[in-house]
């Protein structure tokens, strides 16, 4: 299977994940473990992302997109951390407002990286570097303290 592939499928997966806790929440319950549950696998994501499949694809010309997506992890990352800050105090009307903005900047945000980043992993990635990529999707840890870059 293509990174391309792989990569894509874990964006699909994220997102069943956040619709899930928002039908859960227009039904009036907060999952708070499928929520953690689902901004993980997004942290993870994007960790993957910034950490193995960007800087080769970077380098072999793409930097300009690499910077835009970059920045948006930015974005995505801050509203995660909003979102994840508000499950405590039980402000579901707000909650549902940040699950649904993260679904919005995703849709918009994926469907940039998978037509142009993910392709570009499909071609530009030498063999080592996609057994790395796939490795990581198979077995991988994201360090506790990683934080996104832009997200500061």
């Amino acid at each position: 299977m293509p990174p391309s592939a792989v990569l894509e499928r874990e964006h699909h997966e994220v997102d069943a994940g956040l619709e899930g806790f928002l039908t859960g929440l227009i039904g009036g319950r907060v999952d708070a473990e499928a929520l953690n549950a689902a901004l993980e696998d997004l942290r993870r994501h994007i960790y993957l992302e910034e950490r193995i499949l960007f800087p080769p694809i970077r380098h072999a010309g793409m930097e300009m997109p690499i910077a835009v997506m970059m920045t948006e992890h930015g974005e995505i990352w801050r509203t995660m951390d909003a979102l994840a800050g508000l499950v405590a105090g039980g402000d579901t009307e707000r909650m549902g407002a940040l699950c649904r903005l993260l679904l919005d900047q995703l849709a918009v945000h994926n469907s940039k990286e998978e037509q142009v980043i993910y392709r570009a992993a499909d071609t530009a990635l030498e063999p080592d570097q996609a057994a790395e990529l796939m490795d990581f999707i198979e077995t991988g840890l994201m360090p506790d303290c990683w934080e996104c870059r832009e997200a500061r």
